[in-house]
């Protein structure tokens, strides 16, 4: 049987399964990729929220990266909660050494609102981490804490992806779930730009609260494709059908917001 493609995630664990290391393993398997992990932390988390975190040492994020990338090899890494400046400094430097594509999630807080980013790892994430990516994916949250744009119509999509390309990653996805359905088409909308192309990505917008772990599902999803050979472009389609897929399966889990499905298609 042919050896999958192989995806890493550098992340940190939610204990309820629905976001984090959690979300991107099932995302690469349901995408036929084989995901491995590197755990930056850990966190108790549930529907309602996130009760603690607890980081993982430099020490230990360096080991695991090297033991996955000098055995096993990777075609493909994205990262998510990097929750201090020496994480995401230790996080960056490992990746500059790789030639592979890159997907950045500069995961700021939780779905609940919690926050998973320290304010003294910005300008890290800014000058360190985000150079690193083939493809940046902040949502609108993200890219004011990160630029100080604020998106409030479709139209401001535009300067934000700019402001975050002036960071130096080769794309940018400016995720625009969290845009008022008034402030558009009523679609959830994102755009896809590396300065010159413009891709803009629409799907129906599920109203329902399944959707714990979308941003971490997107970036896995965006990975795992670009691991398989497709074009960022590509990728970021592939990846777009696949989250409003989960979204709209999504199922009920505690008295919070659920999990999207990760293996709707399994079952189709």
């Amino acid at each position: 049987m042919p050896t999958p493609p192989r995806v890493l995630t550098v992340a940190g664990s939610d204990s309820g399964g629905g976001a984090g290391i959690q979300a991107d393993l099932k995302t690469m398997l349901a995408l036929g990729t084989h995901g491995m992990s590197v755990l930056t932390a850990v966190t108790a988390q549930n529907s309602l929220g996130v009760q603690g975190a607890w980081e993982l040492p430099a020490e230990a994020v360096r080991a695991q990266f090297r033991s996955v990338v000098d055995d096993i090899g990777v075609q493909a890494v994205k990262t998510g909660m990097l929750s201090s400046a020496g994480l995401v400094e230790t996080v960056a430097e490992l990746l500059a050494g790789l030639d592979v594509p890159v997907v950045i999630d500069p995961v700021g807080v939780s779905k609940h609102g919690d926050p998973l980013l320290a304010e003294s790892a910005l300008d890290a994430v800014r000058t360190e981490l985000l150079p690193t990516a083939t493809v940046a994916t902040p949502n609108l949250d993200e890219v004011a804490q990160l630029t100080g744009v604020l998106v409030r119509e479709e139209a401001d999509m535009r300067r934000a992806a700019a402001a975050v390309l002036e960071f130096g990653p080769r794309w940018a996805l400016v995720k625009g779930g969290h845009l008022a359905a008034g402030a558009g088409s009523g679609d959830a909308v994102d755009l896809l730009t590396d300065g010159t192309e413009e891709h803009w990505l629409r799907a129906p917008r599920h109203d329902n609260r399944h959707t714990h772990g979308t941003g971490c599902t997107l970036a896995s999803a965006i990975a795992a494709q670009l691991a398989k050979g497709d074009t960022v472009p590509q990728a970021a389609a592939a990846a777009k059908e696949y989250v409003t897929g989960a979204i709209a399966a999504g199922f009920r889990l505690g008295a919070g917001i659920g999990p999207v499905d990760h293996g709707w298609r399994l079952r189709g």
